[in-house]
């Protein structure tokens, strides 16, 4: 594993680090500091979501570095009400809509107790899988056992004060809609851009005239369709009405049935956990949304302090369209974790700044994605690595607590997918053509090359279309070797030549890219000109036709590799 030099600049994280520390020792002194995250198990937890966790995780974990004492609290907002039935779910589930998420039932052969933990439960795995060291805090268990009830009771108590904040942004006049984008979205990519929908929920208004900031769930229904029509501070004695017909009279200081409405349950927390950093996404960051009304609610009913709180942007998905997914097409960061190493994944949240959008790769970008991450680390060994991405991979390898598990023997993604593709994964045939890559330190194992190889095996069999598989022709192709002039004779002879002195990874690239340079008369190292370039690419298409019968395929060398000298006689033979 490459050696990783001291950072001698500051990245994002460490620039937001810095921040916090500060932010803490002048509030708080003494105290360990808090950074925070937010995610409503209302459906797949998305790789969109996953930036609310990984910003604070890697800001913590720098902080954590530094000596300091950290916690990344993530709440679970399972109290949130059920908004809505995500695809591929039985329709019947909408009879529980308005209800909290740990009172729905999970779906049909889920093993979990109710909707909001079945939900959790990938997420939680794929995130000890990423390294992320945090302390999960159920809204659920909070509001039902009395936690917030002194205050939900300021929160009453200060209820016209609440409103007038509120207010201010209601007269407010709306902000101008949005340029017109020149690319369209799709609407798969949209829905991995929605947040929790806790930014559009009600903040209490409109409830004939009085404002409360406290919505009750039923006690006969279980669902939030209900509307407070009378409050008493001094003997906290509310009565509330329901859409299903019950109403109820209850003791706010002895009832847990209900919770603050949104932009009162967010800074409400902020003051009761002590929040030092906690990012938003775009829907909780425009003018009146709830982290800017939640930054005068804190301070001026609360007594506490709104977080530093970059706002993150779009997590994209490169192709989406061919998820294989009931959820929707949206996917998760355990989907991500089987094509790609926690490395890998990390990385691409830690190497940009939270502000700036990136995507995250299914489709064949995915090798690209690898090369760039292979390239770094050849950077890094060599020490030509710029600092900043210096940290972005440390960032990414390790945390505070140790290093992550990663592949021994980290060969090209695109060449394992290329292996596991034309070997259709047979063990045996994959461990013969690794051994063959590199004579001088072959692969002696499988286990060498994974999980990478795992990785790659999975992407192959989830994301390539059938169509686009590599089937390597059982017999030569007779007419088209019949019909070949004798250029095309003669660059097949070269290439058969020289195979037993090129078996190689790096001997079969120079030989298959220096037969068309030895056939112009120039020497194989020879520097390509835009003739040669187009020799090159039709004796590639030939050679494809001839191995498996279609243009394009594989990397050559790998192709040959993987065909094995033998059989790439038998085929090529004029």
């Amino acid at each position: 594993m490459p050696t990783v030099a001291p950072r001698t600049e500051t990245d994002w994280v460490s620039r937001f680090a810095d921040e916090v520390i500060a932010e803490a020792e002048r509030h708080a002194p003494g105290k360990p500091i808090v950074c925070a995250s937010g995610l409503s198990p209302s459906g797949p937890i998305h790789l969109g979501n996953l930036r609310e966790v990984m910003t604070p995780h890697l800001v913590a974990d720098e902080i954590r570095r530094r000596g300091h004492e950290c916690v990344h609290l993530i709440s679970w907002d399972d109290y949130d009400r059920f908004r809505k039935v995500p695809a591929g779910i039985d329709p019947s589930w909408s009879e529980h809509i308005g209800k909290p998420l740990t009172s729905v039932p999970a779906p049909p052969g889920s093993e979990h107790p109710n909707w909001a933990e079945h939900f959790k439960a990938e997420l939680i795995t794929a995130l000890a899988e990423l390294g992320v060291e945090y302390r999960g805090v159920s809204q659920t268990q909070q509001y039902t056992s009395g936690a917030y009830r002194e205050q939900i009771l300021l929160a009453m108590r200060e209820r016209k004060a609440i409103d007038a904040v509120l207010d201010r942004y209601r007269t407010k006049q709306k902000p101008a809609a949005p340029k017109k984008q020149q690319k369209p979205v799709d609407a798969e990519e949209l829905a991995a851009a929605e947040g929790s929908g806790a930014a559009a929920e009600d903040d209490g208004s409109g409830t004939g005239g009085a404002y409360y900031p406290y919505k009750p769930y039923c006690g006969r229904c279980e669902k939030d369709l209900t509307t407070v029509t009378a409050y008493d501070d001094a003997t906290t004695e509310l009565t509330y009405t329901c859409a299903c017909g019950h109403t109820e009279t209850v003791l706010l200081r002895e009832y847990d049935r209900g919770k603050l409405v949104w932009k009162v349950d967010w800074p409400m927390r902020w003051a009761y956990e002590g929040v030092t950093f906690e990012p938003s996404g775009v829907d909780h960051s425009s003018p009146g949304s709830s982290f800017v009304v939640g930054g005068q609610i804190v301070r001026e009913v609360f007594g506490g302090r709104q977080p530093i709180g970059p706002m993150y942007a779009f997590v994209g998905i490169s192709g989406m369209a061919k998820m294989s997914s009931s959820r929707g097409g949206v996917p998760t960061p355990a989907d991500a974790l089987e094509i790609m190493e926690a490395p890998l994944l990390r990385w691409l949240y830690t190497r940009r700044k939270p502000n700036q959008s990136f995507k995250v790769a299914f489709d064949q970008e995915i090798q690209r994605t690898y090369d760039e991450w292979d390239a770094l680390e050849r950077r890094i060994a060599d020490g030509t690595a710029q600092p900043a991405d210096v940290a972005a991979y440390d960032r990414s390898v390790r945390t505070a607590a140790g290093e992550l598990p990663r592949t021994p023997r980290p060969l090209p993604y695109r060449t394992l997918a290329s292996v596991v593709d034309v070997t259709q994964g047979s063990p045996e045939q994959t461990l013969r053509i690794l051994s063959e890559l590199d004579p001088e330190r072959p692969v002696t194992a499988l286990d060498q090359t994974r999980p990478r190889l795992n990785r790659a095996a999975h992407w192959v069999s989830t994301q390539v279309p059938a169509d686009q598989r590599t089937r390597v022709r059982t017999s030569p192709d007779t007419e088209l070797l019949a019909s070949l002039d004798e250029g095309e004779r003669e660059a097949l002879r070269l290439l058969l030549d020289g195979l037993d002195t090129h078996w190689s990874l790096d001997g079969l690239t120079t030989l298959v890219y220096g037969v068309p340079k030895v056939r112009a008369g120039l020497a194989p190292d020879a520097k390509p000109t835009p003739e040669l370039k187009a020799a090159q690419r039709a004796f590639f298409a030939l050679l494809y036709r001839l191995l498996v019968g279609r243009d394009t395929g594989p990397r050559l060398p790998t192709l040959l590799l993987a065909v094995g000298a033998d059989r790439v006689r038998k085929l090529l033979s004029a």
